[in-house]
Order: structure tokens, then C-alpha cells, then sequence
């Protein structure tokens, strides 16, 4: 159920204008992106592109130089309990005697904060969050032992405790085999019924068939709103530089230089 903070008519996620710089060197320039409430979004481009700061301005982690980002209507900041997010490089020592459901167990953990008292229901959320992945009957497993697609789901299922309306994901595929990344991105579609999703990737030509908007971002942003793209589209972004129009853009308008379309035919 929404809450009164948010209505279905208002966009999830509304940037416009904006801009970001590190020590005067600008990352994101002019950003304008509404997502709607069920988007499935790849974003995809070059690293140093700008995929993964924009995701912290998402969080409220880092703030605009200019311009505005209004998540579910209020600063980002504000509504971090509602966003679910899955870093690139989450950090835990396989050795360490720890199990899948304490893992699941520190989305609990709010900044700044000690275990909640009524830890009978955090468990009964975490068991829930990790059967919602299927998960479930490994919750007693040591993190150390599982496979890379299980631990990936496990850090989900730590996202998901929270139950929040926003999930945020950046390369989360990157240490799992081709099979696991298919099996993967069905779980995020599945989810996708009842939460945003936008996911970093690198895994192009699978994550394709799952999304249903692509985000090219380059410094600059251009959305895509469109449920399948081909690998040729996809591909075509890494080329490209930030004066360039967007690749996918000119090959959704049959406008690509007979030069590229060659050059991915041989």
C-alpha cells in the first residue's frame, strides 16, 4: 500500500538539471530523468561515465551541484528507508563465521543505531526477505560457503528486509557465470512486480530481455523507454563519447553510420 508521502500519479525518482563534480571535474552534466513507479531500468555506459555517482545522488549520499533529484517526492535523504541498494564491492570476509541470515540480519541495522529489541520480528523479516529469493534454506549458511549468485541474492535479500519501493543495484553480476546471471536477472523481474528496479550492468546482451527502459549515461543522460534492446544497440554505447548523440538513439532511428553497422557485422 502507498503511503501518504507518495501518490501512484508522482514519478519515483524525478531529476532535472542537474549536475555533479569531483574537485572541479565535472562527472554528470545537465541530468533530466523521471522513473515511474514499476520501471525496470538498465543503465549502462563507459566506466567513468557517471553510472555509479549517479546512484549515490539517488541515495542522497553525495548532493547535486546544481540542479534538483526528488525521490518519492521528498530529498533523497529523506526517504533512504524506502530504497533497497546492492553496492558494487559489498565487502565481507568469506572466512568470517557468519551466516546468510546475519547478513540479512544488518539491513536491519539503521546508521548510527544498535540491533533493534524486538529481534524475534527482525528474524521473522529476514526469514522472509531470503524465502522471497529463495533462499531460505540456506539461511543457516555459512556466507563463505555459498556459490556467487547465492551470495548476490543474499545481499538482495539484505536490501530487501526493509521492505523498500526502490531497488538500486550496481554491477551485480560481476562475480557470477553466465548461468547464474540469467537465473539472476529472472529473480530481479520477478521482483520487478512489486518494486523499482534500476540495475548497473555491464551484462548487456542478457540483462536486454529483462528490462524495460534502458538509461545510456556518459556525463550526460539518455533514457530509452522501450522493452527490449538489441545486443547491436547496446554495444554501440561504449564508443561513444560525451559530445556524441547516443548511439542507441540513432540506431532506434536507423541513423547509425554505415561504418559502425559494419563494423559490428564482421
Amino acid at each position: 500500500m502507498l503511503s501518504n508521502e507518495h501518490t501512484i500519479n508522482e514519478p519515483i525518482i524525478h531529476i532535472e538539471a542537474l549536475d555533479f563534480a569531483y574537485n572541479g571535474q565535472q562527472v554528470l552534466e545537465d541530468i533530466n530523468l523521471e522513473v515511474g513507479a514499476g520501471d525496470f531500468i538498465a543503465m549502462i555506459g563507459p566506466n567513468g561515465g557517471g553510472k555509479t555517482t549517479l546512484l549515490k545522488l539517488m541515495l542522497g549520499l553525495l548532493k547535486p551541484g546544481r540542479g534538483r533529484i526528488r525521490v518519492m517526492g521528498k530529498p533523497a535523504a529523506r526517504v533512504s528507508h524506502h530504497i533497497g541498494y546492492v553496492p558494487q564491492d559489498v565487502h565481507i570476509n568469506r572466512s568470517f563465521p557468519i551466516t546468510a541470515l546475519d547478513v540479512v540480519l544488518m539491513g536491519k541495522l539503521a546508521p548510527g543505531k544498535r540491533w533493534s529489541k524486538n529481534a524475534g520480528q527482525d528474524r521473522r523479516d529476514a526469514l522472509e526477505a531470503l524465502d522471497r529469493i529463495d533462499m531460505v534454506d540456506l539461511a543457516h549458511r555459512r556466507i563463505g560457503e555459498l556459490s556467487g549468485g547465492q551470495r548476490q541474492r543474499v545481499f538482495i535479500a539484505r536490501a530487501l528486509v526493509t521492505r523498500p519501493r526502490l531497488l538500486l543495484l550496481d554491477e551485480p553480476t560481476a562475480s557470477i557465470d553466465s548461468k547464474g546471471q540469467t537465473d539472476f536477472f529472472r529473480l530481479l523481474k520477478r521482483l520487478n512486480r512489486d518494486i523499482t528496479i534500476i540495475v548497473v550492468s555491464h551484462d548487456l546482451l542478457v540483462i536486454s530481455t529483462y528490462v524495460k527502459s534502458v538509461a545510456c549515461v556518459n556525463r550526460r543522460l539518455h533514457y530509452h523507454q522501450q522493452a527490449e534492446i538489441t545486443g547491436d544497440m547496446l554495444e554501440a554505447m561504449y564508443p561513444c563519447t560525451v559530445e556524441e548523440t547516443c548511439p542507441v538513439e540513432l540506431i532506434t532511428h536507423g541513423h547509425l553510420p554505415h561504418r559502425v553497422l559494419q563494423h559490428h557485422k564482421e
